[in-house]
């Protein structure tokens, strides 16, 4: 049954995270354009910046178990992919402008088109622009959604850490699955993020073809610039990993999950890109929800005190 409170209730989870999304990434290109500003007019004295940690966070959405013409798992539409298409609409080199207009359909970055963004921005270059998306997701049952809906988009790069015994649906293929075993602890789960973490910060997502028709200059150019990976990501921060979770069937303590969070915190940091921080599930069982409400809070709290904390250091 349908109510005009669930249908505002979905539309406005979708929204949520859209309004997170560009308005992070505005910010990011008004702290973008100051810095320019100050090295143009030499009182930008240090090489360290905050231009990146512009985050957003919706409490709500995460709603990655939705497909192209259908919803399961409670979730109707997938926000993150709403989302992630207005960015790539709105923002993406192909995009003739950073107007917040949207058209009918999404503009894909071309490959010739996906060059590698310079990190701080040059004074005379053009301001940033989206290339490419990354979706952590990090609840305890796949995106599979998203993975679905991606899966032809190399623009948005999806990576789902999961329990391998908590599959309801079909299981869809990510760029990257990582399953993990039922009753899985906080040991296993922090090394093994940590792990993929790396291995996708060191990993090269540009072709090293694609720029064989640019002239010599535009490619040693290029060579001298700072790679950067991705240009926005998206932390869907499911809390059904808790070992309190009714649904989860895996072990991680709370301490465990904050431990995530800072990772992925860390993670967004050193990619130097603005990030969304969205819901995903969280079911207490029994009469005790003390441990999953505050799972959910702390994603949120913690993200708050991890910008505090980096800005304070820059300014110290």
């Amino acid at each position: 049954m349908y109510s005009h409170q669930g249908v505002n209730r979905t539309l406005s989870s979708v929204g949520g995270t859209v309004a997170a999304a560009c308005a992070a990434w505005e910010e990011y290109l008004s702290r973008c354009e100051q810095q320019q500003q100050q090295i143009k007019s030499q009182t930008h004295k240090s090489q360290q910046t905050t231009a990146h940690l512009c985050w957003g966070a919706h409490v709500a959405g995460g709603t990655h178990h939705a497909f192209r013409d259908y919803g399961e798992g409670f979730c109707i539409f997938s926000d993150i992919a709403v989302a992630a298409n207005v960015l790539l609409q709105r923002y993406s080199p192909s995009s003739s402008s950073s107007s917040s207009s949207v058209t009918s359909s999404v503009s894909l970055p071309s490959q010739s088109q996906q060059q590698q963004q310079q990190y701080p921005p040059n004074p005379t270059s053009s301001p940033p622009t989206i290339r490419r998306i990354l979706i952590i997701d990090l609840d305890v049952h796949q995106g599979n959604g998203n993975a679905a809906l991606f899966a032809t988009n190399p623009a948005v790069q999806t990576f789902s850490m999961h329990c391998s015994a908590n599959y309801f649906s079909k299981k869809e293929r990510s760029d990257l699955d990582v399953e993990l075993p039922s009753g899985c602890d906080d040991s296993t789960y922090l090394l093994t993020l940590r792990h993929w973490l790396k291995r996708i910060e060191g990993h090269s997502f540009d072709d090293d073809d694609a720029d064989d028709d640019a002239d010599d200059d535009q490619n040693n150019d290029t060579q001298n610039r700072k790679r950067k990976q991705f240009d926005f990501i998206f932390y869907q921060s499911g809390v059904d990993i808790h070992a309190n979770d009714r649904l989860g069937r895996l072990s991680v303590t709370s301490d465990g999950i904050s431990k995530r969070n800072a990772m992925v915190f860390d993670f967004a940091n050193r990619m130097e890109c603005p990030l969304v921080v969205c819901m995903g599930g969280g079911y207490p069982k029994g009469e005790d929800w003390t441990s999953v409400i505050e799972a959910h809070v702390n994603v949120y709290w913690e993200a708050h005190r991890y910008l505090a904390d980096a800005h304070s250091k820059i300014v110290s």
